[in-house]
């Protein structure tokens, strides 16, 4: 397979695949809580009138489900969801990207989840319309970009293409 030049990614592609990336972010996640309660022999998170999530469990699932996209993106510039439809993440003369621009990518693209913080002060209701909002923006630069190139795709200097 090659890349097809001059062939940026549409915007409903990249979301389909992210999609199908969500699912094996759910089973990740769900591995690492598995682990982190036997580990803590089940008192992982405290109960009683509101749950109380360790700090470190927390920066644990970032990093690891990062480590998935980061790897994933260096490792042939695609993820288990960019495999069916065709798409890979690269350089702008279509090289794979650098651990640098990979790390880049990661936090911008995550970095509306910093808006959770917000929920003591709007609520829970107004912090989960906030969070996807800002998802969208992110990703409603696409349509206006040439290349249609995400936010993410801006901050790491990088792009989807489609591949033949």
């Amino acid at each position: 397979m090659t890349v097809t030049a001059n062939l940026p990614c549409p915007l409903w592609r990249r979301l389909v695949a992210l999609v199908y990336d969500l699912l094996i972010v759910v089973a990740i996640v769900m591995v690492v809580g598995l682990l982190c309660q036997l580990a803590t022999g089940g008192h992982l998170i405290e109960t009683g009138t509101h749950a109380v999530i360790p700090p470190w469990y927390q920066v644990l699932q970032g990093v690891v489900v990062a480590a998935y996209f980061v790897a994933s993106w260096r490792r042939g510039g695609q993820t288990v969801g960019m495999r069916p439809w065709r798409i890979r993440v690269s350089r702008d003369d279509g090289g794979t990207i650098s651990l640098q621009q990979a790390v880049i990518r990661v936090l911008v693209a995550a970095a509306p989840l910093l808006l959770l913080a917000l929920e003591p002060a709007i609520g829970l209701r107004a912090t989960l319309w906030t969070v996807p909002g800002a998802w969208a923006l992110w990703f409603a630069v696409a349509l206006f970009d040439p290349r249609r190139r995400a936010l993410h795709d801006l901050a790491a200097d990088t792009e989807l293409r489609r591949m033949d």
